[in-house]
């Protein structure tokens, strides 16, 4: 059996990422997007901004200005069809700061684990397993918003809880507005004061983050295997730090009865939205509401117990520019793996489309159709079929 790549996502629409956090570069190879398509490398350099350091004082002090390039794929402003390299060039990479630490284990990092498996490691940062690597992420994400965006569908998010402060309201307003990213602005002070004392401690804090996806269609996501929430979960645990993934009610539903839980199908909707906006593995219109765990950062300064390569005890602090709480920059990836996820199951609605409305077997002919009234038709062609 040929070794599947654990460095591409998707299925009709396939992306690969690659680089190290202190390596020349990082980026991404979008493959399977058809040709004219529009490209706005601006709206990719917006949500790359949104993710990169730097941008608060309660955010890592790494200096990248996370500039993107197009290398391939892209000409006069439209796709060719051809796979499109995007590439951004490490500016503030400091491989040095991890030298005293190359033959140590960092506690809730992935060296021990990469080190036993591969017999090797990268210590710069972690290489592949660093943070950095989900900027190649919001990258090829902000290219499937801008697919989703003219078909009514809008991915956005905020931080319910930070540092265990939980939040009461939602104001979007303010979401952006604020340096953690959270909902709430009388929860705020609290949470700022929590991420500021683990600082204070050389320590980190975990939080929650809320994803919210509207303008689904009924009829997303494919049983069995291929339900829409599974997708989902597989793409949001794909991100370092993610502990756990949840949908609707989530974990609480475990502690309700199913007269509670149940979501009433009412002629105007539905009258609650315990599911998450997906019944049976398929998206049912409602919003679908994705809700994250968020482990602690694991590099904090504080001195922790671990052994080195050599398997003898050590005791480790660790140095460098280091997020004392990952939950606003996380955001931005979140949204990212989910706008991936959906515009895949919307391209496998459109080939089921194809095959099931129009009985076309030959592929040949396919550019003769317009595809987004295809796909925007077929949830309801397919229900009657």
């Amino acid at each position: 059996m040929l070794h599947i790549s654990p460095n591409t996502f998707g299925h009709s629409f396939r992306v690969t990422t690659f680089g190290e956090s202190h390596g020349p570069a990082v980026g991404a190879v979008l493959d399977g997007v058809r040709p004219g398509l529009p490209f706005d490398l601006e709206a990719i350099q917006q949500e790359l901004d949104r993710r990169r350091p730097g941008l608060s004082d309660m955010a890592s002090k790494r200096e990248e200005r996370d500039r993107v390039q197009v290398l391939s794929g892209v000409f006069e402003g439209r796709t060719t069809g051809a796979p499109i390299a995007l590439v951004v060039f490490n500016e503030g990479q400091r491989p040095e700061d991890y030298q005293a630490i190359r033959d140590i284990f960092r506690p809730g990092h992935a060296d021990m684990t990469y080190s036993r498996k591969y017999g090797l490691r990268d210590h710069r940062g972690g290489g592949r397993a660093s943070g950095r690597e989900t900027l190649a992420r919001v990258a090829a994400g902000a290219w499937a918003k801008q697919q989703l965006a003219p078909l009514g569908v809008s991915i956005r998010s905020f931080n319910r809880e930070i540092g265990g402060v939980g939040c009461e309201t939602i104001d979007w307003d303010f979401v952006e507005n604020n340096p953690l990213r959270s909902c709430d602005p009388s929860a705020f002070p609290a949470q700022r004061a929590a991420v500021e004392e683990a600082m204070e401690a050389k320590d980190s804090v975990g939080s929650v983050a809320e994803i919210h996806i509207s303008g689904l269609p009924i009829g997303l996501g494919d049983p069995v295997f291929s339900k829409l929430d599974a997708m989902l979960a597989y793409a949001c645990m794909s991100i370092g730090g993610i502990k756990g993934v949840e949908f609707g009610a989530g974990f609480q539903s475990a502690k309700m009865r199913g007269s509670q839980h149940n979501d009433p199908i009412l002629p105007s909707g539905f009258g609650s939205n315990n599911s998450g906006g997906v019944l049976g593995g398929i998206s049912n219109g409602d919003v679908l509401i994705v809700r994250l765990a968020i482990k602690p950062t694991s590099s904090i300064g504080a001195p922790q117990k671990t052994m080195g390569a050599d398997g003898a005890a050590k005791e480790i602090e660790i140095s460098g520019r280091h997020d004392p709480c990952i939950a606003p920059r996380l955001l931005p990836v979140a949204e990212a793996m989910c706008a991936l996820a959906i515009y895949d199951a919307w391209l496998a609605q459109q080939d089921l489309a194809l095959q099931s409305v129009i009985g076309i077997d030959e592929i040949d002919e396919i550019d003769e159709y317009d595809w987004d009234s295809i796909v925007q038709g077929s949830f309801e062609h397919l229900a009657k079929l």
